[in-house]
């Protein structure tokens, strides 16, 4: 009977001692039982099952009123080795990959201890026999993870006193700030208290090579850390780089914050503060960043840039740059003050917002001068920009038949070298789908009849050409002009003798003016001028004519065997015969009398916006003939089924004209245009001219007699331009280049918006930190070992002029543009160009990149040139603490 009773008070006193902390609130009720050595030990092995802290005991009764419990959950640990239960001293212990589990939080280390009468935690690491310690707490609340070397953890109060802790806060995107500290404590679940911490970016937070040293600091996760004095070190080495107390945002979301600034030096304008400001989260969608210089000359200039974006809506951006530029000092000779601008905006509608209507904009509008005198202008190539043109539009379909598209459109086009600015305000087209009368709309169309088709279109316009300087003012609507051209073109097309296609058609216009312009002399005076009078009233006139072609496609192929080299060559050559006829209409000409009392015919629709109607009748023939050409060759690889095709020629045209109608030079210069690929499609070759049968006489004026008549060659080379560009690498013989990261992509879309080219032919940026042609896992390697990554572009562009036997190359340039990786940390690029008509150098660029792990350092320069200056750049890499930064930068020489 004794045995009996010590088989079941093992495990009830195991269920007491599970119970323990709970029994601070139910007291146990002793059994009657005599306690009797057990040779059972109290040591259980546990490796896999989790302890649930709070099972209940299904015999036990209490006549107490039950109390809100401390633990509101249960608390389910494990390990691998052991699980002791001390009676004792109200203790668990676990041991190597012990686990405790409560609500949201985790605890894992080597070891844990559980004071299960105060709900308090200890873990810590254990240590091998070789005396290496292993098995770092790891402890999570929520969605924070920190990992000391040892911790004491509270479960009723959640405070926490950390050792030696290390934690990571995610920031922008991928990037992270690491918090280290000797000392921490846990207030709450939102509040830490640090004590001799770290702050770094760097990846390795055993041996950063920078943080940033904390005495004191309150650390709220993923919001902020507010510190008392702090101070930079660099490799453990302190720095003067110090501030009192100091603020770091650590919120994973975009914040409102300083604009940390630059501190320059200009020797014509100055000591500098450039490019501070502050940067306003306005909501989830828009931020704006204001940003301004100040030079103590008196120079200044502000930026604005915006942001927006809705996923599957719109996105866009808008920047506004504005400088009052003061050169020299007042009282001195080259004093001068100057205002530039420049305003870029850009919209794109996601195609999935509306099937039927969409709207974009591309606006870049500058002052003459911004882009060549701006001192915040980081972006060289835009200075070898002299065009800037605009484009806003919308656009509306109605997809039932006859279906038709509308849209309004205001362009903008400005010449730098001029100053001269075109504007379409607006432009609306509108234009109806082709439709088939004689056929059934969904039926397959043979024939004549069934083929006919007929369209109309329209262009209404409002063109203004003015002035940069008249831009902004009234006046610059006095010289609008307003007018619509109508037209519907009708055709039809078929088939003779079955290879050969045939195409009839005409075309019907019927312009319309808001002005016209009456010509006449005055009568009274002896000297009369011609007078120009302005008409201002709906006016129109109407044009039409005849059209028909016929072409076919002929094929030849030269087969050589297929044990040669080269198999066979295809040649496809399609011509086509082509005739026109506009007549005369003269019915919308006047005469008026000049000083010598002859007539003078003239249009009143001349300078409107669509000009006048054709005076001259006109009948011609037009030739034209297209020839392709490729190569059937025996692949290299001796498993390949089919031979590999190679392209000779991807075009060679010839096209010209007759005019039966003209009374001398009826037949036109014969033009021609050809290109191709080679090197794998690396090397694209294009070219053009002219070529003129009519002979010149003294006076370079083309007369009618042949040239062949004249003594000379049967066609007379008068113009052609060769281009030829080729781009090539360490990877041009691999399958696959090198793809652009999101930082080159975002930096081309910006160039582009700019109106420059995406390659560094003509300069790259001072901030730009793509082109780089390694790879970031590589950065780890000192050095390359079999292959340095490089690429090179280049563009070769000759010109020739013959038109009055000048005989002259009227231009000669190569432009070249390289990057090369000397190792996984050190990039090099270049952009040059040689101009060998002129003999002088283009814009040359130089830059250098190093990385230093945590830090980016740049160097560019421009050696000579309108542009000259040099850039110098360290700093984080990391986004977070991009303001710890030096750079020094010289200002262009406005010249």
């Amino acid at each position: 009977m004794q045995a009996n009773k010590h088989r079941y008070l093992l495990p009830l006193l195991l269920v007491f001692v599970t119970l323990g902390i709970k029994a601070q609130e139910d007291p146990i009720v002793p059994l009657p039982i005599k306690a009797v050595k057990d040779s059972i030990t109290s040591t259980l092995l546990v490796e896999s099952p989790l302890v649930d802290t709070k099972s209940k005991d299904s015999t036990k009764v209490d006549s107490l009123p039950n109390k809100k419990p401390l633990l509101l959950d249960k608390i389910k640990y494990k390990a691998k080795d052991y699980v002791k239960l001390s009676k004792k001293d109200n203790k668990i212990y676990l041991y190597n990959e012990a686990e405790i589990y409560y609500q949201d939080t985790e605890l894992k280390a080597g070891i844990i201890v559980m004071d299960y009468v105060t709900n308090e935690v200890y873990a810590g690491r254990i240590k091998d026999s070789t005396g290496v310690y292993s098995q770092l707490p790891n402890f999570k609340q929520g969605s924070q993870v920190v990992i000391p070397d040892s911790i004491r953890f509270n479960f009723d109060t959640q405070k926490a006193l950390i050792w030696n802790s290390r934690t990571e806060q995610k920031a922008l995107g991928s990037e992270s700030m690491k918090v280290l500290a000797e000392m921490t404590k846990k207030e709450n679940d939102s509040v830490y208290f640090l004590k001799d911490g770290k702050l770094t970016t760097s990846k390795d937070t055993l041996d950063p090579d920078y943080y940033i040293r904390i005495r004191k600091a309150k650390f709220v996760p993923g919001k902020k850390i507010i510190a008392g004095y702090s101070n930079m070190y660099l490799v453990d080495v302190p720095t003067p780089i110090a501030l009192p107390f100091a603020y770091f945002p650590l919120t994973t979301g975009r914040t409102a914050g300083l604009i940390f600034p630059t501190f320059t030096q200009d020797p014509n304008r100055g000591f500098a503060v450039q490019n501070g400001g502050y940067y306003f989260p306005i909501n989830d969608y828009v931020d704006l960043s204001i940003m301004g210089d100040y030079f103590t000359n008196g120079s200044y200039g502000f930026r604005l840039r915006s942001i927006y974006k809705q996923r599957y809506r719109f996105q866009g951006n808008i920047n506004f740059s504005f400088e009052n530029q003061v050169f020299s000092q007042k009282g001195f000779d080259d004093f001068s003050r100057n205002t530039t601008y420049n305003l870029q905006v850009s919209h794109s509608q996601d195609a999935k917002a509306n099937p039927n209507s969409r709207f974009s904009a591309s606006v870049n509008i500058a002052s003459s001068e911004f882009f060549t005198n701006s001192f915040s202008q980081i972006n060289v190539q835009n200075t070898q920009n002299n065009n800037q043109s605009s484009s806003i539009s919308y656009s509306k379909t109605f997809p039932e038949y006859p279906s038709v598209n509308l849209s309004l459109t205001a362009t903008h086009n400005q010449n730098n070298q001029t100053r001269e600015v075109n504007l379409t305000l607006p432009t609306l087209q509108a234009s109806m789908e082709r439709i088939f009368p004689f056929a059934k709309r969904d039926g397959i169309k043979k024939g004549i009849i069934q083929n006919l088709n007929f369209q109309y279109n329209l262009r209404a316009e409002n063109r203004i050409r003015t002035s940069d300087s008249l831009l902004f003012t009234n006046r610059v609507f006095e010289d609008a002009r307003v007018g619509a051209r109508h037209s519907l073109p009708f055709n039809t097309n078929f088939k003779v003798a079955k290879y050969f296609s045939i195409s009839v058609g005409g075309n019907y216009e019927d312009v319309w003016s808001l002005n016209t312009f009456e010509r006449g002399v005055e009568s009274e005076e002896s000297n009369r001028e011609v007078i120009l009078d302005t008409l201002n009233g709906f006016a129109r006139y109407n044009e039409y004519g005849l059209n028909a072609s016929i072409g076919t496609t002929l094929y030849g192929t030269f087969n050589f065997g297929e044990d040669k080299k080269i198999q066979a060559i295809r040649h496809v050559i399609r011509p086509q015969l082509g005739w026109g006829y506009t007549p005369s209409f003269e019915q919308f000409y006047e005469t008026y009398l000049d000083n010598n009392n002859e007539e003078v015919l003239y249009s009143p629709f001349e300078g409107t916006l669509n000009g006048a109607p054709s005076l001259n009748s006109s009948n011609s023939l037009s030739f034209t003939v297209q020839n392709t050409l490729e190569a059937k060759v025996r692949d290299k690889d001796s498993t390949a089924l089919e031979p590999k095709k190679v392209t000779i020629l991807n075009n060679l045209s010839f096209s010209t004209a007759y005019n039966f109608e003209a009374d001398s030079l009826k037949l036109a210069p014969i033009g021609f245009t050809g290109g191709t690929t080679i090197l794998n499609n690396k090397m694209n070759i294009n070219f053009n001219g002219t070529l003129d049968p009519y002979a010149i006489d003294n006076n370079g004026t083309r007369i009618n007699t042949f040239n062949i008549n004249n003594g000379g060659s049967l066609l007379r080379l008068t113009r052609a331009s060769f281009n030829l560009s080729y781009g090539f690498g360490s990877d041009t013989f691999k399958r696959e280049g090198r793809q652009k990261d999101e930082a080159e992509e975002v930096s081309d879309q910006y160039r582009a918006a700019s109106g420059g080219s995406t390659d560094d032919l003509f300069g790259f940026g001072f901030d730009n930190r793509g082109g780089s042609t390694r790879n970031d896992d590589d950065v780890e390697n000192p050095l390359y070992t079999n292959n340095i990554p490089w690429d090179i572009n280049m563009r070769f562009a000759l010109g020739y002029t013959n038109t009055n036997r000048q005989n002259e190359i009227s231009n000669a340039s190569l432009m070249f543009s390289g990057n090369v990786a000397l190792t996984p940390k050190w990039d090099v690029r270049v952009s040059s160009g040689y101009d060998f008509v002129n003999q002088g150098f283009s814009q040359t660029q130089l830059g250098f990149t190093r990385n230093l792990k945590s830090f980016d350092l740049r160097f560019n320069w421009v050696p000579f040139g309108r542009n000259e200056r040099w850039d110098f750049f360290i700093g984080i890499s990391s986004s977070i603490l991009s303001d710890l930064k030096w750079e020094n930068n010289s200002q262009r020489v406005i010249r």
